[in-house]
């Protein structure tokens, strides 16, 4: 833990390995054998479960993108609420995890998060979903277990995505999607409908001889 910081308020467990340059602040509450590799910032009000991962780059508990227009100038809104981490979380290089405005941003037991994700104050994700490279997720989005957000996605603020779902690469999901869903496209809408376009519009394509 040499070159790191960590606060008098912060609780590390037993068999938590932090590597150096790391930054852990005011009340950041780190549970058994979880790992913070070199770079990583957690700044507050931060709760990490046991056996999670937490990889170079990542920023946890930042205040969240909210503003408030008065006159000409915009003023940051104060976000005081928390970021859960459960247990068996893997938190990818350069990730960012905004703080709630109140309440909770959770993220849920056993979900793999890949590098460059950005998650908004309250997102709910649930457990065991698969989050690939530069998804965006917008504030108080809900994400349901077992769900696959493939690389690029982006997710509107207040949208819901059920469990058992798959989002394909590069979408932008606009509406909320039921469960056991496969969605795609820009708006995101079901797969099978993308797939019958492409095809339509493929045929109609004048064939170079």
């Amino acid at each position: 833990m040499s070159n790191s910081f960590i606060s008098d308020k912060a609780k590390i467990a037993e068999n938590v390995l932090i590597y150096p340059f790391t930054y852990i602040g005011e009340n950041v509450f780190i549970d058994k054998n979880t790992i913070i590799y070199p770079f990583v910032c957690i700044l507050r009000n931060t709760k990490i479960g046991k056996n999670c991962r937490i990889f170079p780059g990542a920023l946890i508990g930042f205040n969240g993108f909210g503003y408030e227009k008065k006159g000409e100038e915009y003023f940051l809104i104060p976000h005081n609420g928390w970021v859960v981490i459960e247990d068996n979380v893997d938190i990818g290089p350069n990730v960012t995890i905004a703080l709630a405005k109140e309440g909770e941003t959770r993220i849920g037991k056993g979900t793999k998060i890949d590098a460059s994700v950005h998650i908004g104050h309250n997102v709910k994700i649930g457990k065991n979903c698969i989050i690939i490279a530069q998804v965006g997720i917008g504030g108080s989005a809900k994400i349901g277990d077992n769900c696959i957000l493939a690389g690029q996605v982006g997710v509107r603020d207040h949208c819901e995505i059920g469990d058992n779902s798959i989002v394909y690469a590069k979408s932008a999901v606009f509406k909320s999607i039921p469960k056991n869903s496969k969605y795609s496209g820009i708006p995101a809408r079901p797969h099978f409908l993308n797939l019958k376009y492409w095809a339509k519009l493929l045929k109609d394509v004048p064939k170079n001889d």
